[in-house]
């Protein structure tokens, strides 16, 4: 599917579903990895991920598009356009747009880690998952010196 058909799919579904025309730009973005699409607040673009497409088929896309509709038609008109508010739920399911979008197989290949730190001197442990320089940093607490413990990583579903 290429952008101009993706435009118009995007258009049908706005004028049938919602009953007001999406007149803003609907592209796909390959660069998405863990959503299905995204809304931008100042463009009022929408940007889609082609891989949901090409894994989970054009039912499930459909879906996605519908959620990002949401999340467009509320927002133009001044509603709850957030995945929270209660205007949000209710349309999305009034329309039958999905909450979630499935994740796509092989996408997360590589393991997160857990890092364990430890204060020198009160003895504090904390979990980061991201690596710290210990020389640039201290205890919160105490304000003594900080060592990594230990690193593990993540079990996989």
């Amino acid at each position: 599917m290429t952008d101009d058909e993706l435009q118009k799919l995007v258009q049908r579904i706005s004028m049938k579903n919602f009953h007001r025309p999406f007149c803003h730009r609907a592209t796909f973005n390959s660069r998405l990895r863990t959503t299905g699409g995204r809304y931008l607040l100042r463009s009022h673009c929408l940007e889609f991920n082609p891989r949901q497409l090409q894994y989970f088929g054009m039912e499930a896309f459909i879906k996605i598009v519908k959620h990002e509709l949401c999340h467009y038609h509320l927002h133009l008109c001044g509603a709850g356009y957030k995945h929270g508010d209660a205007d949000f739920k209710a349309l999305l399911r009034q329309v039958g747009g999905s909450r979630y979008c499935e994740a796509i197989p092989g996408s997360s290949n590589t393991p997160r880690r857990r890092y364990v730190y430890q204060c020198r001197d009160c003895g504090l442990s904390f979990v980061r998952w991201r690596r710290l320089d210990t020389k640039r940093y201290v205890c919160g607490s105490c304000g003594g010196r900080i060592t990594l413990i230990r690193q593990e990583e993540e079990a996989k579903q």
